[in-house]
């Protein structure tokens, strides 16, 4: 099953308070999943687990996460790396990417979410 979304992205209370720990356990869990609310997560056939993101920018496997916050059709990445995967790096000037309104395709994977350093170690590769 796919679903198809709008990525947005933004900072966060957690991810933001775990900066000056990139490469702790603390970060991952505060910047590297996607929320989505209960409907678009039963249109995953899925209630909790793992999610590949996949936009024009590039693909990501991260843990998906409840909101019932977040509207259908809306998916949220924290700001961090794991974001940075998916969205586009052209900044057109201003040094910021577009963090809002990404097409994105989401869908149930049993792959494992990278950590930071592993995540790292792929686009260094490349």
């Amino acid at each position: 099953m796919k679903l198809n979304a709008n990525l947005i992205s933004g900072r966060t209370i957690n991810q933001g308070a775990n900066l000056e720990n990139k490469t702790s356990q603390a970060y991952f869990e505060a910047a590297a999943y996607c929320e989505l609310c209960s409907k678009d997560l039963a249109a995953l056939g899925i209630s909790s687990g793992n999610v590949k993101v996949t936009t024009s920018h590039g693909i990501v496997v991260v843990p998906g996460r409840l909101n019932e916050g977040n509207p259908a059709g809306i998916a949220f990445i924290p700001m961090g790396p794991w974001a940075n995967a998916v969205l586009d790096p052209e900044t057109s000037g201003c040094g910021m990417p577009c963090f809002k309104g990404v097409p994105a395709v989401i869908e149930p994977t049993a792959d494992k979410a990278l950590t930071m350093k592993e995540l790292i170690a792929q686009y260094r590769r490349k």
